[in-house]
């Protein structure tokens, strides 16, 4: 039964990656997602009657930060950060960060993301767009100019420990440490970043916890049938 018990934790552990894996194949094409990882760790549990079991754990999800492609769009509310960085964006729950920068202006003048939500500056405040502008022009940092007159700075934002986001929906982020607008950013206006995802390398390791995850079920299913045996006999 010791083996059981360790297997069916692996077991568990395999399922929830494969759940990872496909929803980062599924983002492979969503702006500004970032791919999802799971680390695996070790823990000793101790089950009267029992040894002690080494038993495996795979609940802490990890988030890859590299930067994915940035590709021209021509759009003129579309925005890539190029480097370390986030946009923040106002949402009902507070505010988030995001890499998803494609955005558009309101009836109102506010600079808002495809959800809806505001698009913040470098002091925290929306960023104002004048509706009647004719003419837009953003600066490599993030300033934003309409008609020659200057209307802000795009907000540019780094976390001093990556460790402390958690990842909401497929773009969001919340920050739970310390947040600092970025001193010199780099925005590249008409650009997109894409997905970080590496839908290949997903693939491939989609198809090794296929088979690890087989592999651990035809073990219960052979623990299971040594067990019947050993009762039945011992029922003779």
């Amino acid at each position: 039964m010791d083996t059981a018990y360790v297997t069916l934790s692996r077991q568990s552990g395999l399922m929830n990656e494969m759940r990872l894996v496909a929803n980062n194949i599924a983002n492979a094409n969503t702006t500004g997602y970032r791919q999802q990882g799971l680390v695996f760790s070790e823990f000793v549990r101790d089950l009267p009657g029992h040894p002690s079991l080494s038993l495996s754990r795979a609940q802490v999800r990890n988030t890859l930060l590299q930067q994915g492609v940035l590709t021209e769009t021509g759009g003129s509310f579309d925005f890539a950060i190029e480097g370390d960085g986030f946009f923040m964006i106002e949402t009902p729950a507070g505010n988030r960060l995001t890499r998803a920068g494609s955005f558009s202006p309101s009836a109102e003048g506010d600079l808002l993301t495809m959800d809806g939500y505001r698009v913040l500056d470098s002091n925290g405040a929306p960023v104002f767009v004048p509706p009647d502008a004719a003419t837009i022009d953003v600066g490599s940092d993030g300033t934003l100019s309409a008609n020659g007159q200057l209307l802000g700075q795009i907000g540019v934002y780094n976390v001093a420990n990556p460790e402390n986001l958690v990842r909401e929906g497929k773009t969001h982020f919340r920050p739970t440490g310390q947040i600092d607008p970025v001193d010199e950013p780099i925005v590249l206006h008409r650009f997109l970043e894409g997905s970080n995802v590496n839908a290949i390398g997903q693939v491939t390791r989609m198809i090794e916890v296929q088979r690890a995850y087989e592999l651990g079920q035809s073990f219960l299913e052979a623990e299971d049938e040594r067990v019947r045996g050993a009762l039945k006999a011992l029922m003779r």
